[in-house]
């Protein structure tokens, strides 16, 4: 039983071995996927790219309860086009609005404008708008400031009519 067991053990290598052929790897590459694969790795680092008009806005010295509103304008200086996912606040008081829904091509343009409500801050507010989109870093940042006084005598102040700043 022993034998028979080595017999077959030995027959089983001896099969493997056999059937086991020399190929070159290199025999084996279609040069159609190496043409492919060159044309996708140059175009791998191809992003959009949202170049700003400004990064930040300082809306200056404002009264608490103002609401202030600003417009960011950008350019896709990129070889791509450019989707913008969504645009979000760093908190509730500030508000990112009508940015565009659709694909911007390269050398194209867009805007959007954030709001700014004031209500219950003091001193130096400074807070980050974040763009989520398509290009390299797939996060753009801009940022807005404004200097907030409280009105002697007042705790908050009342909610105005936002203020179009340029």
């Amino acid at each position: 039983m022993k034998n028979l067991k080595i017999l077959a053990f030995t027959a089983l290598c001896g099969l493997a071995f056999v059937s086991c052929k020399k190929e070159n790897a290199a025999d084996k590459i279609n040069t159609e996927n190496i043409a492919v694969a060159a044309e996708r790795d140059a175009n791998s680092n191809k992003f959009p790219v949202m170049t700003f008009d400004k990064t930040e806005h300082d809306f200056g010295t404002i009264q608490q309860g103002d609401a202030v509103e600003t417009m960011f304008n950008f350019t896709n200086t990129g070889e791509k086009p450019l989707v913008i996912v969504g645009i979000k606040g760093s908190c509730g008081c500030t508000i990112p609005n009508d940015w565009p829904r659709e694909a911007i091509a390269p050398g194209g343009t867009g805007k959007f404008s954030v709001k700014f409500n004031s209500r219950g801050k003091k001193n130096l507010a400074q807070q980050t708008v974040t763009i989520t989109a398509n290009t390299e870093k797939g996060k753009e940042m801009v940022k807005i400031k404004a200097m907030v006084e409280v009105p002697e005598g007042t705790a908050t102040g009342a909610v105005k009519t936002p203020v179009l700043a340029q």
